[in-house]
């Protein structure tokens, strides 16, 4: 198959927004205090976001992890997170052109989907939740980054053809 096509984009897309809920719902890395632990998700989302475009990246990113909320429990976060992580998928693969590098676009969108839980959490359970929640998912964020920027050089000369 052409690596081109649009057929085998979009095979690979619906392939990273399965591996999106898959990494997220399977994959956890438990923080030392207890405060919760770290996923793959936001890896995996960003750097289909840099493989293949904003616009994949968004759909990547939001279908993904808001098929792992529901199929997790947290069917109330699905449509926030829907708009959050399509958003950091979108960001993540925006950035890199506009600045050429990939770190700065991937912190940043890690940082914006930090404050989409923010904002989302004062939605649901007020600001004193939102403020508490805020830290574990900075660190979720800058981890998602770090993935992505690692993943994303390597799994570019296998899926790309540049």
């Amino acid at each position: 198959m052409d690596k081109n096509s649009k057929n085998y984009r979009l095979v690979l897309a619906a392939i990273f927004a399965a591996l999106t809920a898959l990494v997220t719902m399977v994959i956890k890395i438990p923080i030392p205090n207890g405060a919760g632990y770290l996923n793959l998700g936001d890896g995996v989302l960003m750097v289909s976001g840099l493989l293949f475009g904003p616009w994949v990246g968004a759909c990547v990113g939001g279908i993904g992890s808001a098929i792992a909320d529901l199929l997790s429990g947290y069917a109330a976060y699905a449509p926030f997170t829907l708009v959050v992580k399509g958003l950091e998928g979108f960001l993540a693969a925006y950035l890199l052109r506009k600045f050429s590098n990939r770190w700065p676009g991937l912190i940043i969108a890690g940082l914006a989907m930090a404050l989409g839980y923010f904002l989302t959490d004062w939605v649901l359970y007020q600001y004193p939740a939102a403020i508490a929640s805020l830290p574990m998912n900075i660190g979720q964020g800058l981890f998602g980054a770090l993935v992505a920027g690692i993943l994303y050089p390597i799994l570019h000369k296998v899926i790309r053809q540049d």
